[in-house]
């Protein structure tokens, strides 16, 4: 038998094995589509493949480079209000951990939401107002002796309990909306401007919510110091402009790092339109030594601005901790919008998290606080009794969420205006692609990783997650 027949059986045995020897050059693609107008929502869709193939025409190509990275992502999720937890452990305990498990697990068949915000005391999506250390007009408690997570122990702290069951790896941070009525100039919950008589009180009261939810297996991984501190109308509210803020830090910096805790200082927490005020933060040395970064909202202002902030200021970290959808919603507004804006948005504009608010709500958009609380935010699921329905904060994050785990780096890939995207490169070696068709008509292009290419189209407004094993 000659070389070239002896080549020709091996070749002949080795196809009968792997299969032709084409399809040996071909890379699968994990496809994941929500195409609201033709109500297909985070639905997984046949495998598709890269390959050696040209490119489409004039289509556009989108190129990622895996050797090019960014930011690391610390995850995707949703603010778990105090009236979310009220809803969930209102569940019987099957419906709620069958839904725990579906918005928190890490296998195939959840979406793995990684990231949680929570309130400090009560937010405006609370039944009522409520600090930890509430004490009738006129008195004060400099000690914190009645210092107690009191509502929080019956409802968010058994629900994060078994959320961090479901995902140990679950990252929390912590917001306050207001401190103590007793601390701040007008006595209020709403508004008014906390005494600098009791910045270390204040410091302190923060520190010990940290340690008591650390007692009951609950880490705080960062805490921001105040929400929206530029906005004093909701109900809890504190106005602290900045330098305000600047002169707190350089207290709670320090007995943060007295305790010996881990709990990285996130300033800001408020919309786009005012980098200035994180700007100026950063610019004192005092203050600045305490900060990991910033955290925004969008609500005021554009994504966009963030990068000058990470340009100017590359090693303080930037988050992105809230927006809402307002009720009733609607799917083929607000997917394509928030993940424009935010998964895509926020990503490529250097930001390490994306948080939707809210988790959860009723179909009647409650609980929330009486003089200014939210009376039309929309949670990423509506619970009534044990009946569940998945909105569209559920499937923006799923977007994300279910393979952009912790630890992923943000990828280079090129983008316009007509199919805005955003890539990963994942801890377990994954190239992750989502894509917006932000036009009014169906669109081709063509993916392109490593030499190889894959042409595909989306409908308008549909969005769709790639998922490539490097």
């Amino acid at each position: 038998m000659t070389s070239l027949s002896r080549l020709t059986l091996l070749s002949i045995a080795l196809s009968g094995v792997l299969g032709p020897v084409s399809a040996q050059k071909e890379r699968p693609v994990t496809v994941w589509l929500t195409d609201p107008a033709h109500s297909v929502f985070f639905q997984r869709q046949p495998e598709l493949f890269l390959d050696k193939g040209g490119v489409n025409g004039g289509d556009p190509v989108i190129a990622m480079d895996e050797k090019k990275t960014f930011q690391h992502v610390d995850g995707f999720g949703w603010a778990l209000t105090g009236g979310s937890a009220q809803h969930i452990m209102a569940m019987s305990p099957d419906a709620r951990t069958a839904l725990l498990q579906e918005l928190f697990g890490t296998d195939s068949n959840h979406i793995g939401g990684s990231y949680l915000r929570v309130s400090v005391g009560a937010s405006d999506l609370n039944d009522h107002v409520f600090s930890y250390d509430d004490l009738p007009a006129g008195q004060t408690d400099t000690a914190l002796d009645h210092f107690d997570l009191g509502p929080d122990k019956n409802e968010v702290i058994p629900v994060l309990q078994q959320i961090i069951a479901i995902n140990p790896e679950i990252r929390i941070l912590a917001s306050p909306w207001s401190a103590p009525a007793w601390m701040k100039n007008n006595h209020d919950t709403r508004g008014g401007s906390l005494l600098p008589q009791y910045y270390r009180t204040y410091a302190k009261y923060l520190v010990k919510y940290i340690l008591a939810m650390q007692q009951n297996g609950i880490g705080v991984g960062a805490i921001t110091v105040q929400n929206e501190p530029l906005h004093p109308g909701n109900n809890p509210s504190m106005f602290m402009p900045a330098i305000a803020e600047a002169a707190f830090v350089k207290v709670l910096g320090p007995m943060i790092a007295e305790e010996r805790l881990d709990t990285k200082i996130i300033v800001y927490d408020h919309n786009a339109d005012r980098p200035d005020y994180p700007d100026s933060i950063y610019r004192d040395p005092e203050a600045a030594k305490w900060v990991d970064g910033a955290a925004f909202h969008l609500y005021g202002g554009k994504i966009e601005a963030l990068t000058p902030l990470h340009d100017s200021f590359p090693d303080k970290n930037l988050y992105f901790t809230e927006q809402w959808v307002g009720a009733p919603g609607d799917f083929t507004k607000d997917i394509p919008e928030h993940v424009d804006k935010l998964i895509i948005g926020a990503m490529r504009n250097w930001c390490k998290t994306v948080i939707e608010w809210n988790l959860a709500a009723n179909s009647k958009w409650q609980p929330h606080t009486d003089r200014g609380g939210c009376d039309r935010c929309l949670g990423a699921v509506t619970i009534d009794g044990d009946a569940v329905k998945r909105n569209p904060a559920y499937y923006i994050i799923a977007h994300a969420a279910k393979y952009v785990r912790p630890g992923s780096a943000r990828i280079s890939s090129n983008s316009d205006e007509q199919l805005p995207n955003v890539a990963f490169r994942t801890p377990t070696g994954q190239a992750v692609l989502i894509v917006l068709n932000n036009t009014a008509a169906e669109k081709g292009f063509t993916i392109e990783l490593k030499g190889k290419r894959l042409h595909t189209t989306l409908n308008a407004g549909a969005v769709a997650t790639y998922v490539i094993q490097l």
